[in-house]
């Protein structure tokens, strides 16, 4: 198996829009496509379950 020991982007579309992956060593982001601020899960909340409190605080945070 290949360690992951930098980051990977890629090119997704979700319907008519297009959206940047990256998934690193510390957890994964999506983005719109030539935007900064995105939607950001660390693998430590993956695994423990807490994914969905975290990206529900996180969306709270960017409105």
């Amino acid at each position: 198996m290949t360690p992951l020991d930098k980051p990977i982007r890629r090119e997704l579309a979700i319907g008519d829009d297009l959206y940047t992956l990256t998934i690193s060593p510390e957890g994964l982001k999506l983005v719109p496509k030539g935007k900064r601020k995105g939607l950001e899960l660390a693998w430590t909340d993956l695994v423990s379950g807490d994914a969905a409190l975290a990206s529900a605080l996180q969306a709270s945070l960017q409105r």
